[in-house]
């Protein structure tokens, strides 16, 4: 019975390469065998069905390699600019949206800004939706020890936003460029949305946080 043991943690091993905790894993899996191997299930199976057995029960090693070498992988840094990147990508397409249909005249540009104006409710829901994915994914990653990433995330990924209302506010860039967007309503809409930003955020983190117990 000790080549099972064996033949699985020396798989594990090679997958895992030169994984930081490489050790610990070892010992964790070694002591999940041991108890495995110790069912009663497990005796009164044929030789040829054991390591069926065992791999239905913990997993493939290289499958198992993988989730902690990508695991690995994200960081908090990582995790953080990912959103500020994808943040910013929002807002350099929409300004590349609006600065291209007041300075050419092109059709199509034209079709996409009038459906983008037909449905702002629509644009708000998809970028309310960002922000709980903000605080979901880095709930799950990170768990409880997340919650100060996500704020610190949560005010770098707010700066576009920031900036923006008060190049709005202060005329610097003209109000006619966004019509039909500024009306009052979409105003009151985006003050309100903004206000909501963060407790939306957190209602995400703790929804992340629970799939990851």
């Amino acid at each position: 019975m000790i080549h099972y043991k064996e033949r699985f943690l020396f798989e594990l091993t090679s997958h895992l390469q030169n994984h930081p905790e490489i050790q610990f894993i070892q010992e964790e899996y070694e002591q999940h065998l041991d108890l495995l191997m110790a069912e009663d299930a497990f005796h009164s199976l044929q030789e040829d069905e054991k390591w069926s057995f065992i791999l239905n029960r913990l997993g493939e090693p290289e499958y198992i390699a993988k989730l902690w070498n990508k695991e690995l992988a994200i960081t908090p840094s990582k995790t953080t600019w990912a959103f500020i990147f994808i943040n910013l990508c929002f807002f350099l397409g929409g300004i590349i949206l609006t600065i291209v249909n007041h300075f050419f005249d092109l059709d199509w540009i034209r079709v996409v800004w009038e459906s983008l104006t037909s449905f702002t409710a629509v644009i708000i829901f998809l970028y309310l939706f960002f922000w709980i994915l903000l605080g979901y994914e880095i709930g799950k990653e990170f768990g409880q020890g997340g919650k100060r990433l996500l704020v610190k995330t949560f005010l770098l990924s707010l700066l576009p936003n920031l900036v923006l209302m008060c190049l709005v506010v202060f005329h610097i860039i003209p109000h006619s460029w966004f019509e039909p967007f500024l009306s009052n309503t979409f105003i009151i809409m985006c003050i309100t949305c903004t206000a909501c930003l963060y407790p939306i955020s957190f209602c995400g983190f703790y929804l992340g946080k629970r799939v990851s117990v």
